[in-house]
This record gives C-alpha cells, sequence and structure tokens, in this order.
C-alpha cells in the first residue's frame, strides 16, 4: 500500500463515523464501489442465511431478472413434465401413442405449461388419482410463483432511486484565488429531485507516531445543499489552510492511496420519499490540473436548455493557482 509521507495538515478536520475501519491492514481495496455498494465479502455464517434474495431480486440488472424468471419458467415446468412422464402419459388424455417419446415429453411439457399458468386449453387432461394430484399441485405452485414474480415486478418499478450520473473523473481545478477538488453529477432521468445535500469523506493512510493508521476527513464544500437538481451539479471542496488537501502536489497524488466517499440525497417529489446514493473516487481517478466544461446549452431557438450527459466527464487542462 502506498502511504503518504508528507505531515498531513493537522487544521484538518478527521471524521471518526464513517464506519470503516482505521487499521489499514484490515481491509482490501477501495471502501465503496463506483456503483455505491459496499466493497465488503461477508462470511463466517451459510450463504443462503447470509443473502436477501428479496434486496438481491429488487438490486439485479433487469436483463439477469428476466433471464431469472425465463429460467425458473422453463426448469419449474420441466421438472413437471418429467413427473407426469413417469407416472405414465396414459394418464394423461390427449396425449395419443404416436410420434417419439421426444414428441410425447414434449406434449407432457406444454401440459405443464398450460397448467402452471392455469390456461388449460382443455386438449390435454389428466385421468388418474396421481395425475389429478400433481396436476393440483402444479396450478398452486403456479399461483403463489406468479404472485411473487408480480410482487418483485412491482418493487422494482415502484422503488425510489436516484437516478443521477457522476462523473468518472474528478479534478483539481483553479477555484477563484486558489484550487478545489471538484467532481460532478447530474440527474439522467425524468425525475424532479429537490433539497439535494452532499457530504464528501477522505480515507487515507499515512503514518502516525510510527505505525500505519486510516485517516478520515471531513471535505467541506461549498455548496452543502441546493433546493433543485435539475441540471449538473458540480461539488466544490476549496482547499484552503483548513483542508486535508493542502499542499497536496500531483506526485502526493500518484503515490499515495486514498479514496474520497461521496453520498448523495435528496427528494422525490414524485414518490413523495427520500432517495440517496453513493459513489467513490480512489486517488489514480483524480485529473490534477484540469477543469470540468459546461455540459448545457441553451437550444437554437433559446426557449429550454439542454443538458448534454455524454459530457459529463468532459474536461481540459488547466493551469492551478500557486499559492
Amino acid at each position: 500500500m502506498n502511504v503518504f509521507k508528507g505531515i498531513i495538515n493537522t487544521k484538518a478536520k478527521t471524521d471518526s463515523n464513517t464506519g470503516f475501519s482505521t487499521n489499514p491492514s484490515t481491509y482490501g481495496g477501495r471502501f465503496i464501489n463506483k456503483d455505491g455498494t459496499a466493497n465488503i465479502e461477508k462470511q463466517g455464517i451459510p450463504f443462503l442465511s447470509r443473502i436477501s434474495w428479496y434486496h438481491m431480486m429488487l438490486n439485479m440488472p433487469a436483463w439477469k431478472f428476466i433471464a431469472l424468471l425465463f429460467t425458473f419458467y422453463a426448469g419449474i415446468n420441466f421438472i413437471f413434465a418429467a413427473l407426469y412422464y413417469l407416472i405414465g402419459l396414459e394418464y394423461l388424455d390427449g396425449v395419443g401413442n404416436y410420434g417419439s417419446e421426444w414428441v410425447k415429453f414434449g406434449k407432457a411439457y406444454f401440459f405443464s405449461a398450460q397448467t402452471f399458468t392455469t390456461v388449460g386449453y382443455g386438449h390435454i387432461s389428466p385421468n388418474g388419482f396421481f395425475t389429478s394430484a400433481l396436476a393440483a399441485t402444479e396450478a398452486l405452485t403456479g399461483l403463489l410463483s406468479f404472485a411473487i414474480a408480480t410482487g418483485l415486478f412491482y418493487g422494482r418499478f415502484s422503488r425510489p432511486k436516484a437516478f443521477l450520473k457522476f462523473s468518472k473523473n474528478a479534478v483539481i481545478a483553479p477555484y477563484k484565488d486558489i484550487n478545489a477538488f471538484m467532481i460532478r453529477l447530474a440527474p439522467y432521468k425524468n425525475t424532479n429531485l429537490i433539497d439535494a445535500e452532499a457530504r464528501m469523506t477522505l480515507g487515507m493512510s499515512i503514518n502516525e507516531n510510527g505505525q500505519m493508521v486510516t485517516k478520515f476527513y471531513t471535505l467541506n464544500l461549498e455548496l452543502q445543499k441546493i433546493n433543485s437538481l435539475t441540471l449538473s451539479w458540480t461539488l466544490v471542496h476549496p482547499i484552503t489552510e483548513d483542508s486535508p488537501f493542502y499542499g497536496f502536489t500531483n506526485e502526493d497524488f500518484e503515490n499515495t492511496e486514498g479514496e474520497i466517499i461521496v453520498y448523495i440525497k435528496a427528494f422525490d417529489d414524485l414518490f413523495s420519499s427520500t432517495v440517496a446514493t453513493t459513489t467513490s473516487y480512489l486517488f489514480d481517478e483524480i485529473e490534477y490540473g484540469a477543469k470540468f466544461e459546461i455540459m448545457y446549452n441553451e437550444n437554437e431557438d433559446n426557449t429550454t436548455t439542454i443538458l448534454h450527459l455524454d459530457k459529463i466527464n468532459a474536461h481540459r487542462k488547466a493551469e492551478l493557482n500557486k499559492y
């Protein structure tokens, strides 16, 4: 691990309420992943006991969720079709004795699908006790499965979420007569966020009295809260004499391992609910001596403002102020 070898600014305010370890040898990698999830792997108890299936189904990507539903649907019907086949296809009226065994199994599979969804076209029907009992069990399983799937669909669509896009890089840019640490974010959905609030915390390994410790510092922001988040918002931490970055050079950022954790909270007036998100930036994701370019402008007839989300990380080189 690369450690800051200089003297940290003693005027910087430390933060002891982060929830992370101050011993650098007890953690690996970054504290927070770019998508806002904690970089933690939990062990010590059985896998099924440490997994919340509901949260996992709500948070997984849409394509995985749809693929999982189709896989479950195909798999459960295959199992029931195999059971019908083992009991005997002669107990399924309408299957017939013509065709190969695969054709007959296919008919049992599609009968299973009709029973599972309670469609019941009537072309094939059970005529024995065990087959009828299995069909009744499958129908109940189908009703319960669709009830769970409907709840998950509703939960995924109705769950409030902060649809915010962050710049890939942070920058150290000129700011007034000093310099500042900056990141940029913007809403990328047609949501209306108000009372947006931001906090930033720096985590860095330093040598304190010959012992390696991780120190956390609150990064004061120029604006910690804004009334409405409709365009881009550049979070600015002025590097004053009270900043832990005071006196940092480009070499310090390149040769030191550190992480800036960003917390965003806003109120979504459509859901009448508070939404929150988190991300982080490592020191090697900071562009030293750069400045964000403006990412919005008026349209041709000057009747509306265009927000160019593809320019959220657009920046150019800039000469920093000398202290």
